[in-house]
C-alpha cells in the first residue's frame, strides 16, 4: 500500500468515529447527559438510524402517545405533532411541565392500570413505548393505533418481561410486521435497538420525499 494510501486509511479510522460523534450530537450528549443534536437541541433518545427516519418523515399534524416523556417530549412538539405523554415519576412531570408548558403531560402509575378510558377509544398514528411497563403500554397501544400508523419501541432488545428469556412485547404485538433499526443512540457506549411495528402499512413508510444528504 503506497504511503497516501496509508495515510488516507489512518485518517480515516480515527476521524470516522470522532466525526460521527461530532455530527450526530453524540459528544455533546455524552458531556451533558441527554439526548441532543450537535447544535443542542432536545432529540429522542433512540438509535440514531430512528431519529433519521423520523427526522425525513412529514409529522406535523400526527397523533402521538408516548409511554415515557423527556427530551423525546421536546422534539416530537417541535415536529407539529398534537402529543399525549404520559410518565409515571411526579418529580420529573413537574419538571417537565415547568420546561414544556405547552405540553400535555400526564402523570399515571407504572402498570398504567390509571389508563384513562376515554382515551381507550381514540387513534394515534404513533405510539412510543419508551418507560413505564412495557408489557402493559404493548397492549394499549395494539387497540389504540390508526390502521396506517407505527408503534416504536426502544430498547427492543431487552427482554421487558418478568418471565426470564421471554420477549414478551415480541410476542404481544406478534401480528405485526416489524423493522428492527440497530445503531447507537445519544450518549450511548454500545448500540442497541430501536423497533417499528405496524400492520398493512405505514405512513413512515410512505414517505414520497428523496432520501437526504446527511454529511
Amino acid at each position: 500500500m503506497r504511503l497516501p494510501s496509508i495515510v488516507k486509511a489512518i485518517g480515516t479510522l480515527g476521524l470516522t468515529p470522532l466525526r460521527f460523534s461530532v455530527r450526530t450530537g453524540h459528544a455533546r450528549s455524552s458531556l451533558a447527559r441527554r439526548a441532543l443534536s450537535a447544535r443542542g437541541e432536545p432529540i429522542p433518545w433512540i438509535t440514531y438510524p430512528a431519529i433519521d427516519l423520523l427526522s425525513n418523515a412529514d409529522l406535523a399534524g400526527r397523533r402521538v402517545l408516548e409511554f415515557g416523556a423527556g427530551q423525546s417530549t421536546l422534539w416530537w412538539l417541535s415536529r407539529g405533532v398534537e402529543l399525549i405523554s404520559f410518565e409515571d415519576d411526579a418529580t420529573w412531570v413537574q419538571r417537565i411541565r415547568r420546561e414544556i408548558p405547552q405540553a400535555d403531560i400526564r402523570l399515571i402509575d407504572r402498570d398504567l392500570h390509571q389508563y384513562p378510558d376515554d382515551l381507550l377509544d381514540e387513534h394515534f398514528d404513533v405510539v412510543v413505548i419508551d418507560g413505564l411497563r412495557r408489557q402493559a403500554a404493548a397492549k394499549i397501544a395494539r387497540g389504540v393505533l390508526a390502521p396506517s400508523g407505527c408503534i416504536i419501541q426502544d430498547n427492543s432488545e431487552g427482554y421487558w418481561s418478568d418471565q426470564p428469556g421471554r420477549y414478551e412485547v415480541v410476542e404481544l404485538l406478534s401480528e405485526f410486521s416489524r423493522v428492527d433499526l440497530y445503531g447507537f443512540a445519544p450518549g450511548a457506549l454500545r448500540r442497541h435497538c430501536t423497533s417499528i411495528y405496524f400492520r398493512d402499512t405505514c405512513f413512515l413508510f410512505r414517505n414520497p420525499k428523496p432520501p437526504v444528504r446527511l454529511d
